[in-house]
């Protein structure tokens, strides 16, 4: 064969490998808004890192809902709080399903299987997440406050340690104290035992490193190779993922291996995990309990940590003193017998701290691009059909600052939750919507008020001496040092603390010693 045929086989094969670079997954979507693109990339250099803002641009041009490219996946996004409330709430049924892609679930996951949170929806999943269900609902959470006062304890008792038995300001960043208090509840409520001592510890510090590594491969703006597959040549998004993979395995495999070893021994204390384990009529398989595992560990520990740190810088800043001033009469107005610091164990009676903590939620939504979404079932938007099979994005931080739902959006002013019931529907999206919203968000939301209220005992909360040191705190998009990450990272920050009452607090420490010491143990 000549020279020139084989030229022309090769042009042709290349011409075969663009065109089917350049289809995409899901057909044309008629009647639905579309963003012009590029061929094979389609809207991906256009979006950039910072994709909520992009997004929430385009919408005002195009509408809050349209349809874009990245690569050979269609996706349907919403930026509008009554759009997303239509589609993922009226639809949930439809929405119900998630996406695979190629470096989280092929790559990355490989070993312990998907979260239960990005697994597809099938009869497995329904089963992880219905055991899961179980073990987070409002009944089981109320049974895990004694863990959270002993987390909440130590990180306070820590702060207070650094202060050094001086009444003056002492700067520092909390940031380590709440990542350890959330991966010690997962680790006790997972495998019924905690990580004890220093924020620095080396296992740790290696879960929180790993788990935020694998947090910024989910993003649908850090990924190419997940929507462009000739990219998957290059190895190097792909030698990423098998190096966080197999540093994920080792600490999973320990701490199994840990509560096994208890259990064999009689030590073991109640856990998820190990009820499961135990249960001779659980029907989950070895795979889907290590898809529990991986799920309790990952499970907020990117998520609730910053939200609470956000929440106590956002009292440090100019109308600090003020919302302290209003959060604490209302603390001590609600819990008048002065045993706040236990009675916030039990209940959540202060509608001001209610409202801080969903505001806080709102302003400070920390995964702006919710995980997305597959449909099960056709769905039906403003005379466009949306077939079965298309992935939806919704732009939580776009709705959350919906001008036309939230008024200001870009004030922080808990006032605007004041005086809406509970029950009343989705106040905000930080915890996602619909059927497949996060499975531990009333965990997560007791973390908060508990710490917030506990917080606010203990210490007044002032800005960091010097300035430079200060957060940002006009919203996450500007706060945040990952734009590419699926979750918001806070640039590095620190606050001031002041003791309010070095004895008292001192008492209600060794109180909480006290109650907390057999979990210890």
């Amino acid at each position: 064969m000549s020279l020139t045929s084989w030229l022309a086989i090769c042009g042709w094969f290349i011409l075969l490998v663009l065109w089917m670079s350049d289809t995409t997954d899901v057909p044309f979507i008629k009647h639905l808004p579309s963003i012009p693109g590029f061929p094979i990339v389609g809207n991906l250099v256009q979006l950039g890192t910072e994709q909520p803002r992009r997004l929430a641009e385009l919408a005002r041009q195009y509408g809050p809902v349209f349809q874009i490219r990245l690569g050979n996946k269609r996706f349907v996004v919403a930026n509008s709080f009554e759009s997303i409330k239509q589609l993922w709430i009226n639809n949930q049924s439809s929405l119900i399903s998630r996406p695979t892609l190629h470096t989280f679930h092929n790559v990355l996951s490989s070993s312990q299987g998907f979260t239960i949170g990005t697994s597809p929806w099938d009869e497995s999943c329904k089963r992880r997440r219905k055991a899961a269900a179980a073990a987070l609902n409002r009944p089981s959470v109320v049974s895990y406050m004694p863990f959270v006062d002993l987390e909440s304890y130590v990180s306070i008792k820590e702060i207070l340690q650094q202060l050094d038995h001086s009444e003056a300001q002492v700067d520092l960043d909390p940031y380590p104290l709440f990542q350890r208090l959330a991966l010690n509840l997962s680790l006790t409520l997972g495998y019924g035992f905690r990580i004890d001592g220093s924020v620095n510890n080396k296992l740790l510090r290696e879960i929180v490193t790993v788990e935020r590594g694998i947090s910024t491969l989910r993003s649908t703006s850090n990924n190419w190779q997940d929507f462009i597959p000739l990219l998957r040549l290059f190895p190097k998004r792909t030698n990423e993922a098998s190096d966080l993979r197999q540093r994920r395995d080792v600490y999973l495999e320990t701490l199994l291996q840990k509560l096994k070893d208890r259990i064999a021994s009689g030590t073991h204390v109640s856990c998820i995990t190990g009820n499961i384990l135990q249960d001779p009529e659980c029907k989950l398989t070895h795979e889907e309990i290590k898809s529990i595992c991986v799920t309790m560990i990952a499970g907020g520990l990117d998520t609730t940590p910053a939200t609470i740190l956000l929440g106590i810088a956002i009292l440090s800043g100019p109308n600090g003193a003020l919302l302290q001033t209003k959060l604490l009469e209302d603390i001590h107005k609600t819990y008048s017998d002065g045993n706040a610091w236990e009675r916030c164990l039990k209940d959540e009676q202060c509608e001001y701290v209610k409202a801080f903590c969903k505001e806080v939620l709102r302003f400070w939504t920390v995964i702006p691009m919710s995980l997305p979404r597959v449909s099960i079932k056709d769905v039906v938007w403003q005379g466009a059909t949306i077939p079965a099979g298309t992935t939806f994005l919704m732009n939580a931080w776009a709705a959350d600052f919906d001008p036309d739902h939230f008024k200001f959006p870009h004030e922080f002013t808990p006032e605007r939750f004041l005086d809406i019931p509970d029950g009343s529907g989705t106040q905000h999206f930080a915890f996602g919507a619909g059927s497949r919203m996060c499975t531990g968000s009333h965990l997560a939301y007791r973390e908060m008020y508990i710490t917030f209220v506990r917080m606010l005992i203990a210490f007044e909360v002032l800005p960091a001496r010097d300035p430079a040191e200060r957060p940002i705190l006009t919203g996450p998009l500007e706060c945040n040092a990952n734009q590419s990450g699926l979750s918001i990272e806070p640039k590095a920050f620190k606050i001031g603390f002041r003791v309010r009452d070095r004895v008292c607090l001192e008492k209600l420490l060794e109180q909480s010693e006290a109650a907390t010491n057999h979990i210890k143990k």
